[in-house]
């Protein structure tokens, strides 16, 4: 490839590994960062000398009109990875929705008006598969978040409202440009710095011992390679106009991600807990604690999520949920990023 491709949030987790395998494969890549002083360690970290044209990099934020032009500026693709993930529970839902939501129409809009082909958008997972209820589902990319129901965590509704406004923008504006989604489930996977995802700090808390017991929660895992590589082939596969793509490995226990741990790590895990935390002690300390009220309402829904149309469409297969867990922990553990 030649084409030049921006890749928004070149600094974040997902953005970094699908920056080194666009790069890998001869694309020229363009990217995002809020703060152009992050550049020379973000060029260390991926590996690309200073000056070096095939990587060049825009300061942009997902708040401000600044710089998107600029970035978008001779691309033909867009994939737009960069979206508000905290580690905690905001209190107000608008802290995640609205830069979630109005960055992804300042991209929107900077690629159509560089006359971008291509827009793929990172989406979740959580904009498909929450609303539905307790017990065991399963979810195809037919499947939307039913936001109406109350209680709708503020990252699941900001990722919800983001696609369906970018899905909106592009039936109304959006000219020639074709867009498509990547919804990946949690990802996890090896860790390159400390600049990393939520999804991470799950697993980095369990070695830490930060949760004293396993509350009855799961949730599908995939790896953060196979969701960069599922980026590319939607960026370069013909006819990918209103697609979506669902990016999981498996569904995973909470339990049975501290299991793997503890066997694949020994000592090394000798922190994750062993003890499971009762229903009714989540509910009862949901009380009290911002956290586990939003654990309180997850306990026992299991969401498969499912990737099928993702390999018969593009040929996409992932990783086991076990070798994205233990590639995390080993990669926290050999970079010392728990502390």
């Amino acid at each position: 490839m030649n084409s030049r491709v921006l890749v928004t949030g070149g600094s974040g987790y997902i953005a970094g590994v699908l920056i080194r395998q666009l790069l890998a494969a001869g694309w020229l890549v363009n990217t995002t960062v809020r703060d152009l002083a992050r550049e020379p360690a973000l060029r260390q970290l991926l590996g690309v000398a200073p000056g070096d044209e095939q990587l060049r990099c825009f300061a942009a934020d997902l708040l401000h009109d600044a710089g998107w032009a600029e970035a978008a500026a001779g691309c033909s693709h867009v994939a737009h990875v960069a979206s508000p993930l905290p580690a905690g529970v905001p209190r107000d839902a608008n802290e995640l929705i609205v830069p979630a939501r109005d960055g992804a129409l300042r991209a929107l809009k900077a690629a159509r008006d560089a006359g971008v082909q291509r827009f793929v958008m990172t989406s979740s997972v959580a904009a498909i598969a929450y609303g539905h209820g307790p017990g065991e589902h399963r979810f195809t990319e037919r499947d939307w978040t039913r936001l109406e129901v109350p209680g709708i965590p503020a990252y699941v509704q900001s990722k919800t409202v983001a696609e369906r406004a970018a899905r909106d923008w592009v039936a109304r504006e959006g000219g020639g440009l074709e867009f498509c989604t990547v919804n990946p489930s949690v990802v996890l996977g090896p860790v390159a710095s400390a600049d990393y995802s939520a999804s991470v700090v799950l697993v980095r808390s369990l070695l830490e011992g930060r949760i004293p017991a396993l509350p009855r929660i799961g949730f599908g895992i995939v790896d953060v390679r196979d969701v960069a590589e599922l980026h590319w082939r939607a960026l370069a596969a013909p006819g990918m106009a209103d697609e979506r793509f669902i990016a999981c490995g498996g569904f995973h226990w909470l339990h049975e991600v501290a299991a793997v741990l503890r066997a694949e790590l020994g000592e090394q895990a000798r922190r994750v807990p062993t003890r499971r935390m009762p229903d009714w002690a989540v509910r009862l300390l949901a009380k009290v604690s911002p956290t586990l009220r939003a654990v309180a309402s997850e306990l026992g829904t299991v969401r498969h999520q499912d990737p099928s149309h993702a390999r018969e469409r593009l040929g996409w297969v992932s990783r086991s949920p076990r070798e994205a867990i233990v590639a995390t922990a080993r990669d926290l553990l050999k970079l010392d990023l728990r502390g």
